[in-house]
């Protein structure tokens, strides 16, 4: 562990690089129209992915920063899902066939929180607009607190083939500071209805940086969801924006770890991991060494998208639901971010965009050295140079960030090549922001490095 670095380094504001280059710099020059012409334009032999947002939840956790609101009537959930499924007919239409998928996402809020019924009208409504390949990854975001057996069972029937369980903390200490009440017997009897409906692929999504959350506390909840054998771990940081997200101001920050603290958590989480025979993935994610995504980071097949790591090699990303972001060959496109918008929108039978992104050869060349690093804590600079017909010595955009990296031991440039060394993998999204044009002088928001 470098205590040393994350001091040094820990309280930079930086981007998660799930996209390049990252939401805050679209814009309303991307128009509907636009992404009807990139939609005509898809090919069909490649496959794509799907996203579908649902931004609900039957409460607010206090930590969240998602796009989400408190809804306790099903009647407005029938509505969107109705507005979701007008929305996959729309795309499908404009492109003109039904696409090739190979996987689908469906990510919130809570997207159990739809009845059974209405879920599985909506999957129907998916494989009619879209085909669906037979062995396409299907997976959904859960809440283990409000997950029936129902629920479960009409995942199954629905084809879900893959389960991410939200877990954070099963510290109660942590739980009230979060506004998140979850028991572990919550959490095991979840993980019983998805693997009797037939769902083996189960995945369990853990916070460190939370207030009053300690090693030890850390430790204690990962050593009893290891006792549920999850494929994958996803360890997030906390990223405490309350002039962000007004619901986080019910979070004392007093209580909030520092940043040598949160290394601490990070890497005590990671290491416990690996001991328990899990591989290492990027900065944030853990899989066994038979997992898809295990084999990808072997096989140099790693990819990073808005859900994070995936081994999904899609290059087309259709987002439905209200600020849901899509991905096409030519840019990225987002949805309206307010329900009210979006359902209006799709209610006169418009595609729901709203902004997006027109992105440049430059975007390109950038995007792939920033997903390099960090899928793969490597990027041969020359040969990606070569292949876009850019100037080695114009590739670093912010030079003396990058200088003092190499200095402190996080990076080494040999022959053309960077590589972050070993032990300061946490601090990727340090070096990758070094080629990064769009952060200079922005005034976007984004989370701490550490």
């Amino acid at each position: 562990m470098r205590p040393d670095l994350a001091k040094s380094y820990g309280q930079h504001s930086l981007p998660r690089y799930t996209s390049y280059p990252t939401a805050p710099y679209f814009s309303a020059s991307v128009s509907e129209s636009d992404y009807q012409a990139w939609l005509k334009s898809l090919g069909g032999q490649q496959s794509a992915s799907i996203y579908v947002h649902v931004p609900f939840c039957q409460s607010m956790c206090w930590y969240c920063g998602c796009h989400t609101s408190v809804m306790k009537r099903q009647e407005p959930l029938a509505t969107y899902a109705t507005a979701l499924r007008t929305e996959a007919y729309l795309i499908g239409e404009t492109i003109g066939r039904r696409q090739p998928v190979s996987h689908v996402h469906f990510g919130g809020g809570t997207p159990t929180i739809m009845t059974p019924e209405t879920f599985a009208d909506l999957v129907a409504s998916l494989r009619y607009s879209f085909a669906i390949l037979p062995d396409a990854e299907i997976a959904v975001e859960i809440d283990p607190r409000i997950l029936t057996e129902p629920m479960a069972e009409a995942l199954g029937y629905c084809g879900v083939n893959r389960a991410s369980l939200g877990v954070q903390s099963l510290d109660p200490v942590v739980q009230r500071a979060i506004g998140r009440l979850q028991s572990f017997e919550q959490t095991a009897v979840s993980v019983d209805l998805l693997h009797r409906a037939g769902i083996g692929r189960i995945n369990f999504d853990l916070l460190y940086g939370l207030p009053q959350q300690t090693v030890v506390s850390c430790l204690d909840t990962l050593s009893k969801c290891l006792a549920l054998h999850p494929d994958r771990f996803s360890v997030f940081g906390y990223a405490h924006v309350p002039f962000f997200k007004k619901h986080q101001r019910k979070i004392d920050g007093s209580t909030l770890p520092d940043s040598v603290e949160r290394h601490l958590q990070s890497e005590t989480i990671a290491q416990a991991l690996v001991d328990a025979g899990y591989v290492r993935i990027g900065i944030d994610h853990f899989a066994l060494p038979d997992d898809n995504l295990a084999l990808a980071r072997q096989e140099g097949r790693l990819r990073r998208n808005f859900q994070g790591y995936t081994d999904d090699s899609a290059d087309t990303l259709l987002g439905l639901g209200a600020s849901a972001i899509g991905q096409m060959q030519q840019g990225f496109v987002a949805n309206a971010v307010s329900i009210k918008d979006y359902l209006a929108r799709i209610a006169e039978e418009r595609l729901a965009t709203m902004k997006g992104y027109l992105l440049a050869d430059d975007d390109r060349f950038r995007a792939e050295i920033i997903e390099r690093l960090m899928c793969g804590m490597a990027v041969d600079l020359c040969e990606t140079c070569r292949r876009y017909g850019k100037d080695p010595s114009l590739a670093v955009v912010d030079r003396s960030r990058l200088a003092n990296l190499i200095a402190d031991g996080v990076a080494v440039l040999d022959d053309g090549r960077l590589s972050v060394v070993d032990g300061a993998e946490f601090l990727v999204r340090s070096v990758a922001s070094s080629f990064d044009a769009h952060l200079p002088g922005s005034r976007a928001t984004h989370g701490r490095a550490v």
